[in-house]
């Protein structure tokens, strides 16, 4: 185990996934001499040169489709978007291309094409940069949709993605950048198919991704100190869902609460609610509860935008309510 930054282990990725295929090339606004908005590919202008580290106009829809073409040329294009936000312009690309394209061609052609992106709330830059917009793109067949939210799968899920068929969208929690973790040193690619229980428990099942899975991990270890024992399964792969995991957890706990920083309304937790729904129905003592941004664009003030946002403390409410003696679901023990 080594400790490391998420930033560089996204970076150790990158460079691995750079020195095993030569047809594999970064580009993005930034990424060359810059180094990368957030610093993940510093010093790769120099080490791969600028013919395999590309700098790009202001021009998401150009060159995402640029990667798109090269992916259908034979090459292995990394491309990053500054933040999520700025995805949303080339939007006509990701759907309509990227994601379509073995369909319409009858499965003649492929885009082995992986986008990066930056998102989510928590460090201030105010309404236009604080999105957490994974779950409009788990909607999307045809592409994979992954959430690392650790550095042994920050720097894997790159590597995974390398030898994906078809596109794969990476989103990159930013606030967890500069966090620190325990780097595995085990194989270095990771399955991008299945979720993973984080933390085992019997009495709740916290169900999220990215960025919130650390405050749910940090909300079970208080609710162990009252006597509730909390599963924290990490989604981490919004598409394909891994439904078997989630269903796995459910009918062991028999509650769940789904994390899920994106607003509530037409939110991927109420996607993930709906499944459990369809599939544990009978086997829920409560019902399925959301805990997601108020409905607000996030504000600049950190007050605020602290309040907009789901907490550790809003979690402990929420499983509190359900598990509290004297709640009509609540059977905590009898099973």
């Amino acid at each position: 185990m080594t400790k490391v930054t998420y930033r560089e282990a996204v970076r150790s990725g990158l460079r691995e996934a750079l020195q095993r295929d030569a047809r594999t090339f970064l580009m993005g606004e930034d990424v060359g001499k810059y180094g990368g908005t957030y610093a993940c590919s510093k010093g790769f202008l120099d080490e791969f040169g600028p013919e395999r580290i590309r700098d790009t106009p202001l021009s998401e829809s150009t060159f995402v489709g640029a990667g798109i073409g090269a992916a259908l040329g034979g090459m292995r294009p990394i491309v990053e978007v500054m933040t999520v936000n700025f995805s949303l312009l080339a939007l006509d690309q990701i759907l309509n291309n990227a994601a379509t394209l073995r369909h319409m061609s009858g499965g003649q052609f492929s885009v082995p094409l992986i986008v990066r992106m930056a998102t989510g709330a928590g460090r201030q830059v105010a309404a236009q940069h604080s999105h957490s917009l994974e779950g409009w793109y788990a909607h999307i067949p045809g592409i994979t949709v992954l959430t690392p939210a650790t550095v042994t799968d920050a720097r894997g899920m790159v590597l995974s993605a390398l030898e994906a068929p078809d596109p794969v969208f990476i989103f990159e929690h930013a606030y967890l950048y500069s966090m620190e973790g325990e780097l595995d040193e085990g194989p270095h690619a990771v399955d991008i198919s299945r979720a993973v229980v984080r933390r085992p428990g019997s009495d709740i099942s916290l169900l999220t991704f990215g960025g919130s899975l650390w405050k749910a991990l940090a909300a079970a270890t208080q609710l162990a100190q009252e006597g509730i024992e909390a599963e924290v399964v990490d989604l981490r792969v919004l598409r394909p869902l891994d439904r078997d995991t989630i269903v796995s957890s459910v009918r062991k706990t028999h509650r769940a609460v789904v994390i899920d920083e994106g607003w509530r309304t037409g939110s991927f937790a109420g996607e993930v609610s709906a499944q459990i729904m369809e599939e544990a129905f009978y086997d829920l003592d409560a019902p399925v509860t959301r805990v997601c941004s108020e409905e607000v664009p996030i504000p600049y003030p950190k007050h605020l935008e602290d309040a907009a946002l789901p907490s550790v403390e809003k979690i402990l409410r929420t499983v509190r309510a359900i598990c509290r003696p004297g709640n009509r679901f609540a059977r905590l023990g009898e099973r």
